[in-house]
């Protein structure tokens, strides 16, 4: 089952700071709206209480009539202002007209106490209105009346100073919240660097070998985790011991193993071939040879995995030069090439340094080379190349720069969906005799150790081109 990580920690610390900090940011922006317009409301109040007040203590009784001291002037200046227009009606009884503006809506049926202001929300011309009534009483005792006097103004002045304190305060709010975001992800951050850090150990300490020449697993310094992460690095630490120990045992138990495996080995073969120049029946030669076959594939098998062992210890890198070593390997193999039908010859750069282990080189080579004699069959052209790595697909020129360790042959080759099995440990691409399928595995460990990776394409229509890619060093001079 394919592994889908989580959402990351940082993220989730960043949403939860930072959404309520956004939902409070946005409630402050309503709140102060709402403050605001209440405010533009009680202003507006207090104008509307006065002016009713006034305009009511300008109407005097005469008798059986009224007079209405209000000037021409006071009225003007009442309706000036179509935006934030103020109008009144005077009635008497309440709700029949005697001057003003006949269209001011009534209030709503409540019990309007005589003497006493009441405010209340109405619509005038399709504009929403706030309004002022004050009925007062006036007449003899023995035919008092009451006079009402009403006075509107418009919301829209109420509506503009709630904007224009909310635009106010929006800015110094936003920067506020900007500020803030700003601690809270560097706050964040920095909260989450003893993660990273604990997590740059744990690379450290587990680190695959294409990454680090050092196969042990370091524990982590636990104090340098977070309180609140301790038990786990601790565990993390414990599991770590486990698997060093581990690693240990099996390398241990390869290691003697093979070690105690070759003498009774070659002494099993020495005994077999004496046998064989002693003994004179056929059929007892037969059988002979067929356990010295079995006892040279054994010791064949012993001695890869002794390399094996070898291959995965911990070894200190030095400057060589991977053309001279490719050129001396190809001379020492010469000989036998030549013994089973097969030309073999090296093609390359004349130096070419890297930092590596002279002896696993070698023997990665030994074992490119014997793999495609094995496999590659009589009349076989296999050529050892050194030469320098060309960039990858979609790098730039000396991106990365390299040394590829080749061997190339035009035998019968692998098949491609065969081709990501090569480096498998005892697996075989033929059912031809010898060989254990361990050899192209050392190769690869080998590579590993020495941060490089394996090779393995078609070499063309026919044969298989195999090796290493290693990284360029500097060779130190003579």
């Amino acid at each position: 089952m394919r592994h889908v990580p989580g959402v990351s920690l940082q993220r989730k610390l960043l949403l939860w700071l930072l959404l309520p900090q956004l939902v409070l940011w946005l409630s402050g922006g309503f709140l102060a709206w709402r403050v605001a317009l209440q405010n533009g409301e009680k202003g507006i109040d207090q104008t509307l209480t006065q002016s009713v007040r006034a305009l009511a203590r300008q109407i005097k009784p005469i008798g059986d009539g009224l007079l209405v001291d209000f000037p021409k002037a006071a009225q003007d200046i009442l309706e000036q202002d179509p935006t934030d227009r103020v109008t009144y009606m005077v009635s008497s009884p309440p709700g029949r007209f005697l001057l003003g503006n006949a269209q001011l809506p009534p209030p709503p049926p409540v019990t309007v106490q005589v003497g006493d202001p009441y405010l209340y929300h109405a619509r005038l011309d399709g504009k929403a209105v706030r309004v002022a009534l004050l009925d007062v009483d006036y007449g003899t005792p023995q035919s008092r009346q009451t006079l009402r006097v009403q006075v509107a103004q418009s919301l829209t002045v109420r509506e503009r100073i709630a904007q224009e304190l909310l635009q106010q305060m929006l800015l110094p709010m936003g920067l506020m919240g900007l500020a803030l975001s700003a601690v809270v992800y560097a706050g964040v951050l920095r909260g989450l660097q003893p993660l990273k850090r604990l997590e740059a150990q744990i690379d450290r300490a587990g680190a695959p070998p294409q990454r680090s020449g050092d196969f042990a697993l370091h524990p982590i310094e636990l104090t340098s985790a977070p309180q609140e992460v301790y038990s786990l690095a601790s565990t993390i630490n414990r599991l770590l011991e486990t698997v060093a120990r581990a690693q240990q045992k099996e390398k241990r138990f390869l290691n003697d193993a093979a070690h105690q495996l070759r003498t009774p080995l070659a002494g099993l073969i020495g005994q077999t071939e004496l046998a064989l120049h002693e003994s004179r029946e056929p059929a007892v030669q037969d059988r002979l040879l067929k356990v010295l076959s079995a006892a040279q594939r054994s010791a064949h098998l012993v001695h890869q995995l002794l390399q094996l062992a070898r291959s995965e210890s911990n070894v200190e890198m030095q400057p060589v030069d991977l053309a001279a070593l490719a050129r001396e390997v190809a001379r020492e193999w010469a000989a036998r090439a030549l013994a089973q039908g097969m030309d073999l010859g090296y093609e390359g750069d004349d130096a070419l340094p890297v930092q590596g282990h002279p002896l696993l080189l070698r023997e990665a080579l030994n074992n490119l080379i014997d793999n495609a004699l094995h496999y590659a069959g009589p009349g076989a052209n296999v050529t050892v190349r050194a030469a320098r790595a060309p960039a990858a697909a979609g790098e730039a020129p000396d991106t990365r720069p390299g040394a590829l360790l080749l061997v190339e042959d035009d035998g019968p080759g692998v098949p491609a969906e065969h081709l990501g099995d090569l480096f498998a440990r005892f697996w075989r691409g033929s059912d031809k005799a010898g060989g254990c399928g361990l050899g192209l595995s050392i190769v690869e460990e080998i590579a590993l150790r020495h941060g490089g990776e394996t090779v393995a394409e078609a070499n063309g229509m026919r044969g298989l081109r195999v090796g290493l890619r290693l990284p360029l060093g500097k060779v130190q001079a003579a």
